[in-house]
């Protein structure tokens, strides 16, 4: 099987889901096709630094929202695991992020971020267009938390890149340790060359 990689299109997820806040079990269908989508692989409920990932998104996650991302969880776990750790863990239990099965490990698979040894995903993040394209791939050492605050940067910095079109010959590009609300680069793409 290929892995999907970045500028290509995200694979149809169909999966039973659990809604922590709502306690509720549903199907959520990715891409969707109208906002960002950040999914938020980690190696297994009732793990440590997994429940840290989800607390860190958690402090962001109305930042998200109102930049026009939802955030997703997943893990090879049963929606039944992601509910019975959703309601356990003083952490997990404050999340309203969406938790997806991967069950089968067929999106795991897609991405690369299954760890064959194990049967878990490995600890990763993919940041999906509303077109449904692939804009970013990261994947951690399972021991390694995420960063949320460099994630949202990424996705604010991408999203920045789509809304901000250059004309014929320019390109626009974010630059090392860019923050948000500083300006991007316009790169003229003849004329630059070996000036930045």
């Amino acid at each position: 099987m290929n892995m999907v990689t970045i500028g290509e299109r995200a694979p149809t997820i169909e999966a039973s889901t659990y809604f922590p806040k709502e306690d509720r079990i549903s199907k959520v269908k990715i891409p969707s096709g109208d906002r960002w989508q950040i999914l938020t692989f980690y190696p297994g409920d009732f793990t440590f630094v997994c429940a840290t990932d989800i607390e860190a998104f958690m402090a962001l996650h109305e930042n998200f929202k109102k930049a026009g991302a939802d955030i997703y969880a997943i893990s090879t776990d049963s929606v039944f695991s992601h509910k019975a750790w959703a309601q356990s863990s003083p952490r997990v239990k404050e999340s309203s992020i969406p938790m997806i099965e991967d069950f089968t490990k067929k999106t795991a698979l897609a991405y690369g971020f299954l760890n064959e040894e194990s049967g878990a995903a490995r600890r990763g993040v993919v940041i999906i267009d509303p077109k449904g394209v692939v804009q970013y791939l990261a994947v951690f050492n399972d021991g390694l938390g995420k960063d949320a605050e460099h994630i949202y940067t990424a996705f604010m910095g991408l999203k920045y890149m789509q809304e901000h079109k250059s004309e014929e010959g320019h390109m626009c590009a974010i630059p090392a340790n860019w923050r948000i609300g500083k300006e991007a680069l316009d790169i003229d793409i003849v004329k630059d060359i070996g000036k930045l």
